[in-house]
């Protein structure tokens, strides 16, 4: 009996001990890499896609960036991992990716059971249907009988089920595996209709030849927020990415700008902006950051307006207007804890 206390005793200790070393796990091998694994969109025009020149753009690409210049200092220092549907938590929950920064949907299942951590939501969406024009088509119960594309292993997939079952439609399911496929086969007249986020539509649509050849519909189906997700189990990773995300926002709420962050860092008359870009105090510290590690996001891709004008905003191919995206002092949802 001793033995075994012993024996119990010890093994607690040892996991114990190999839980503590976990919770810091990933920061110190982002540090030791000299880079972030940043998982993200095989590609989708505005959240994340290779430009001309093979580099990575976007709001989610941006975001991975972001989160590069809190922990390295420099947010050229990414590695990007395209992942689909299906390889996007293994990739996470392996270890060959350190976050999850791709148009991701926060649900029970995953949270509890893919063990994963959602930490924020940078931005709220629906799922919606678009069709061609010439299909006539005006409202989604029309669609009886219809093809649908759908990209499998995501929450759209089961969405769709779950709206023509309790709209008694009934429809074919024609499945992709990324949405550069979903594209293609709706295009080429494979499949009726093509379903996924509300903003992937649209992203889908701004890169047709012939956009205005094609409707999204009114209905809206769901609840989709979107965040950046990260392994259960590692604290001190969750804050530095929730702290990242709700940097962007804060930032857009107190008018800190890409522009004016360095004058900003200065010193001014109000007390958060100067603990959150290191002047008075260090919050940092308290991430395992340097003290300055906001002003290294904000300098490097701005605030979340910034970010959000830069790629999907109302004067880009994408025309999103923001929304649910708005902040919360203009009628939307974006809102972040204080900085004290």
């Amino acid at each position: 009996m001793k033995k075994s206390t012993l024996f119990s005793a010890a093994a607690a200790a040892v996991m114990a001990f190999g839980s503590t070393v976990a919770t810091a796990a990933t920061l110190d091998d982002v540090k030791k890499n000299g880079e972030l694994r940043c998982i993200v969109s095989t590609g989708l025009p505005g959240f994340a896609y290779t430009d001309a020149n093979g580099v990575y753009q976007g709001f989610d690409a941006d975001f991975c960036r972001a989160t590069a210049a809190a922990v390295l200092g420099d947010a050229n220092k990414v590695k990007f991992i395209p992942a689909t549907g299906k390889t996007r938590f293994t990739l996470l929950n392996s270890g060959e990716g350190d976050v999850l920064w791709r148009n991701t949907t926060w649900t029970f299942v995953r949270d509890a059971d893919v063990k994963t951590t959602f930490v924020g939501v940078n931005y709220y969406d629906g799922q919606g249907f678009m069709v061609p024009k010439a299909l006539g088509v005006k409202s989604a119960k029309e669609l009886g009988g219809a093809t649908v594309c759908i990209q499998t292993g995501t929450t759209t997939e089961l969405n769709l089920a779950d709206y023509f079952r309790t709209n008694k439609i009934s429809y074919e399911p024609v499945p992709i595996e990324d949405s550069e496929e979903a594209r293609k086969n709706y295009l080429a007249g494979r499949c009726d209709v093509y379903t996924t986020d509300a903003s992937g539509l649209a992203a889908s649509r701004a890169v047709f030849d012939n956009p205005k050849d094609h409707i999204i519909l009114p209905e809206i189906i769901s609840k989709e927020p979107l965040g950046p997700v990260v392994r259960h189990g590692d604290d001190q990773w969750s804050d530095i990415i929730r702290w990242t995300y709700n940097a962007v926002v804060a930032a857009e709420e107190l008018g800190i700008t890409q522009a004016n962050v360095m004058e900003m860092a200065k010193g001014t008359n109000n007390p958060e902006i100067n603990r959150m870009l290191g002047t008075e105090g260090d919050l940092g510290a308290m991430l395992g950051l340097n003290k300055d590690w906001v002003v290294k996001i904000l300098s490097s891709v701005g605030n979340y307006s910034e970010i959000f004008n830069r790629h999907i905003g109302p004067d880009t191919e994408i025309g999103l207007e923001r929304g649910l995206n708005a902040l919360w002092t203009n009628g939307g949802l974006q809102y972040t804890p204080p900085f004290r």
